[in-house]
């Protein structure tokens, strides 16, 4: 498991999904996020694992699973 830190925001794509736009560049779909963490502009730090062979609705980048998040 590795920590991602970044910016929660919507994607209305396809219907809407969450996404973490990551200090790295990346763009992550979250996956196994509880609704206290899909705030728009929340800065966060996340704990999981992604799947890099798996792809979403949206199709705009790797699913990240979430175990764990802190506010930042």
């Amino acid at each position: 498991m590795s920590k991602y830190t970044g910016t929660v925001t919507k994607n209305d794509l396809e219907g809407g999904f969450w996404q973490l736009h990551a200090e790295d560049g990346e763009r992550y779909q979250l996956t196994g996020a509880d609704a206290k963490l899909l705030v728009e502009g929340q800065r966060v730090e996340i704990e999981g694992s992604v799947q890099r062979e798996s792809m979403g609705i949206g199709m705009s980048g790797a699913q990240l699973k979430v175990r764990a998040w802190t506010k930042l």
